[in-house]
């Protein structure tokens, strides 16, 4: 059966015409008349196709339509036939074209990182170091999706635009410091910080916005932060300490005119009127920041959009109004950068984005002079330091040489509800009492037995034959991903856990039951 494309889908003046949804539309028409006595008993060529039962056969004959229509011009009001048209083909071969190069950098210690990248290699990635940062890695062939890979299902590493790498590389705050992070999520720059400052260190990481919430603490978890904590306030009104913050991280709300080359609409959708809103709430937000900020400390300003209003005025507000000295910073390499839109600014970055380089990205850092009044005490003392539950003893919490809370950093383990918490110590000293927060998921407590949270590696001790599952290829991996799962040999059950081990590699806990292990994540 032929069917005439212009009467098929009917004349469109105007607009151009998208042939699969005017298909798809005409099938579901099709598919409610067919139930209908009324239409398929009336004298017509499609009726008596419903009525014998072969309307599928008119449907594809409808979509064979396709092979030979082109996209309609948005001048003209009819169809382009072509009997020559053939499908695109797509290039054959993983190899990743500039545009679609996925960075990323490494979450484990030096010492892991050779294997997650050797996970990486295994399943048929190849990368190469960034110039800018040690962990940092750029792809050069990608079989599949990064997203897909086991290094990334296991949290070993973190997929991120590499010009978003660098305010907190340049932020350089010292290891053991403590980091306030006002607009977190979804994690990125959060966990450079933690990786910044180390396990004797502590960051706070603020997301208002509570579905990004869920987010940043799926990735932090994800990541096995344990000296990052989370809460949800306001930014321009958190309950914090005044003065007290020797670094603070501020990456805004903002037009994001920077990822136009991923998102071309993003220019478009963002100026004129609906710009002046996120210009009010940046101003608001860098007054809180420099109000937190303590004297002598660093303010990291960044966006990821290439407006001057939301960049260099912005720059200018802090210098002029809030009293902050604008601090130059330097030009990493690998980075094509621009010169400052306004004069005076030139310790500010703006880099340019494109094709494989990464994002377009304003940077501006500021120190508040350090004979700043301070109001406010660097910690809280005495008995106002206090854990957000009910306290639990480490030999108390978990069973003895299963799991490893020696692991942890210094600091207290709490209890609300079912689920256990770990507090650092730098949290309960430097959080009032009432504020809101919440501290890393250890893994629940129930009938009084603690089970450890599935993806918290860091809970692991070194692997012992009979006390986990080590493997040194990536099929068990694959399978116990997929569902399936492992009787492994000699292992003892009576935790009802047990660790998987990627040769020496720390990578999550199994679940024992019948004498086979699981993996689940809830």
């Amino acid at each position: 059966m032929r069917l005439c494309a212009k009467n098929f889908f009917g004349p469109q003046p105007g607009k151009p015409i998208c042939a699969a949804s005017k298909v798809f539309s005409r099938i579901q028409t099709v598919r409610k008349r067919q139930i209908s006595p009324s239409f398929n008993r009336r004298k017509t060529s499609i009726g008596r196709t419903l009525a014998t039962h072969e309307w599928r056969q008119w449907v594809w004959g409808a979509l064979s339509c396709l092979r030979d229509l082109t996209y309609a011009s948005k001048r003209q009001n009819f169809i382009v036939m072509r009997k020559d048209f053939k499908p695109p083909v797509k290039e054959p071969g993983p190899k990743a074209r500039p545009r679609d190069r996925r960075s990323f950098w490494l979450v484990p210690s030096q010492k892991d990182a050779a294997l997650a990248e050797d996970m990486l290699f295994a399943q048929g990635y190849a990368c190469r170091p960034e110039p800018f940062f040690g962990p940092a890695r750029v792809l050069t062939l990608e079989p599949e999706p990064l997203g897909r890979s086991l290094a990334a299902h296991f949290g070993l590493i973190y997929i991120q635009d590499r010009s978003s790498m660098l305010p907190p590389l340049l932020l350089d705050p010292e290891p053991g410091s403590r980091v306030l992070d006002m607009c977190a999520s979804p994690g990125g720059k959060t966990g450079l910080l933690a990786l910044l400052v180390g396990p004797s260190g502590f960051v706070l990481a603020n997301e208002p916005n509570k579905s990004r919430l869920a987010v940043l603490r799926r990735n932090l978890v994800h990541m096995n932060l344990a000296h990052v904590h989370t809460c949800s306030c306001p930014g321009e009104d958190v309950p914090l300490l005044e003065n007290a913050w020797p670094y603070i991280l501020l990456d805004p709300p903002c037009s994001g005119w920077g990822t136009a080359e991923k998102h071309p609409k993003v220019v478009r959708l963002w100026r004129g009127e609906k710009i002046r809103p996120l210009i009010a709430l940046q101003k608001r937000l860098l007054a809180a920041a420099a109000r937190l900020l303590k004297p002598g400390g660093r303010l990291m300003y960044s966006t990821c959009t290439t407006n001057p209003a939301e960049n260099e005025d912005q720059a200018i507000f802090v210098r002029d109004t809030l009293g902050l000295d604008l601090t130059a910073l330097p030009r990493p390499p690998g980075f094509d950068f621009l010169e400052p839109a306004q004069p005076g600014l030139e310790g500010c970055l703006r880099v340019r984005g494109g094709p494989g380089e990464g994002q377009g990205f304003f940077l501006a850092c500021f120190t508040r002079p350090k004979d700043t009044f301070s109001r406010s005490g660097e910690v809280l003392q005495g008995p106002d330091n206090h854990l957000p539950g009910p306290e639990l003893f480490k030999q108390d919490a978990a069973p003895k040489g299963a799991v490893c809370l020696e692991n942890l950093p210094s600091g207290g383990i709490y209890c609300l509800k079912d689920r256990v918490f770990f507090g650092h110590e730098k949290a309960l000293a430097a959080l009032p009492p009432d504020f809101p927060w919440q501290g890393f998921p250890l893994g629940r407590l129930g009938a009084g037995k603690f089970r450890p949270h599935p993806r918290a590696r860091l809970l692991l001790p070194p692997y012992a034959s009979g006390r986990g599952v080590r493997v040194e290829s990536l099929e068990p991996l694959l399978g116990l991903v997929s569902g399936q799962s492992l009787r492994p040999e000699g292992l003892e059950g009576e935790a009802g856990f047990a660790g998987l081990y990627y040769k020496d590699l720390p990578l999550c806990w199994l679940r024992i039951k019948a004498g086979r292990v699981l993996w689940s994540d809830r």
